[in-house]
């Protein structure tokens, strides 16, 4: 098996519907923190201190949302909690949000004990919250 030339994913770069609905949502829903803001690119850097992503403002109107069905690129962000009782209070908590749209409350994956669950953000972007089950 032969060694891999890089290390790892320093940061994952999205284009968003409206960079202000979409960093507000993970600065306040997720409670990542804002750590880069560039008004005149327009861009937001946020992070859960593991995984840093960066919501780039798209430019064009009325464009397509993203569909997993047909479209290359992102199918989803997965995104990993530390335990069944996070995943459970998150899951309401995006229930009740305004703008967000759960594909699937936590469930569990195949026979157990993992769990996640799908939803869409705000702006869109497809997130899947899972536990490991350990």
């Amino acid at each position: 098996m032969s060694t891999a030339k890089t290390i790892g994913m320093n940061h994952l770069g999205l284009t968003v519907r409206d960079l202000n609905q979409t960093t507000t949502f993970f600065r306040d829903v997720l409670r990542w923190n804002v750590t880069a803001e560039d008004p005149s690119y327009p861009r937001t850097t946020v992070t859960d201190g593991t995984v840093r992503l960066t919501l780039w403002q798209v430019q064009v109107d009325g464009a397509a949302p993203f569909d997993r069905k047909t479209n290359l690129g992102l199918h989803h962000l997965a995104l990993e909690v530390a335990d069944e009782a996070t995943l459970l209070s998150l899951g309401e908590t995006l229930a009740a949000t305004d703008g967000v749209e759960v594909e699937f409350m936590p469930e569990f994956m195949g026979t157990g004990p993992r769990k996640h669950m799908m939803f869409a953000e705000p702006g869109g972007l497809r997130i899947e919250l899972l536990w490991a089950g350990i």
